[in-house]
């Protein structure tokens, strides 16, 4: 679904990737964990086509999509939940549910798209009027998660899904992405909380300082002492 060759990112002259390689197979929920400042947001808009790559290539379902634009990514079955939500919080709900589905085989599905959306969080139905920025946190996530769903996506890119959410809410978001992910869409998971991110995923990348520096399942992953002391909050 997703292969990533020796990719390189930059800010201007400063390196933020470097050489990564990283694979999703279809249907798969693969995890990239570490710390603040480790390059994971660099990597997931790196992917959603919101950076460009000075070196390497991006494939997704085989085709090499490294000079696309967004909008040429979206038409390829790729949705993102952006870090921070990102809604337009002066609109409704059911307003930015339907910035999700713009595109026109998306736009096409609205009625059903909506249908999906509003079995899954049944409070944004209840609350499909009200404006976003009234929400909670734990709300506007949901709004954030049912607005990338909207597009149908094939691939879907979420970052940091738990940010500054309360634990119980944070349940609730991994129960969602693991009912996404057994409705068939693959998923890349960027997550600084590596326990729930392990837990929901077949398999796992650590990056550090724009570098992955592991890599496999969550079971081997935890059974590197060294990784597992440095990135995954437990000593052994």
């Amino acid at each position: 679904m997703l292969s990533i060759e020796a990719l390189d990112v930059f800010y201007g002259e400063a390196r933020a990737l470097t050489n990564l390689s990283l694979r999703l197979a279809e249907g798969e929920i693969a995890c990239v964990v570490g710390p603040n400042g480790a390059g994971k947001t660099t990597l997931v808009n790196a992917v959603a086509r919101l950076l460009p790559a000075r070196a390497g290539f991006i494939k997704i379902a085989g085709e090499d999509v490294t000079n696309l634009t967004p909008q040429q990514l979206a038409d390829r079955g790729v949705a993102l939940i952006p870090e921070g939500r990102r809604l337009f919080t002066t609109m409704s709900v059911e307003e930015n549910l339907d910035l999700g589905c713009y595109r026109p085989a998306a736009r096409a599905r609205r009625a059903q798209g909506l249908e999906q959306v509003y079995a899954m969080f049944p409070i944004l139905k209840e609350r499909r009027a009200q404006i976003a920025g009234t929400l909670s946190g734990g709300q506007q996530q949901m709004v954030a998660i049912a607005r990338a769903l909207m597009a149908r996506p094939k691939l879907l890119l979420i970052d940091e899904p738990s940010l500054g959410l309360a634990p119980v809410i944070i349940t609730q978001v991994f129960e969602t992405i693991k009912a996404i992910h057994a409705s068939g869409v693959s998923v890349l998971l960027i997550e600084q909380n590596a326990a729930k991110a392990l837990a929901v995923s077949q398999r796992a990348y650590v990056l550090d300082c724009g570098a992955i520096v592991a890599e496999g399942t969550p079971a081997e992953l935890r059974g590197r002492g060294e990784i597992n002391a440095a990135y995954l909050g437990h000593g052994g």
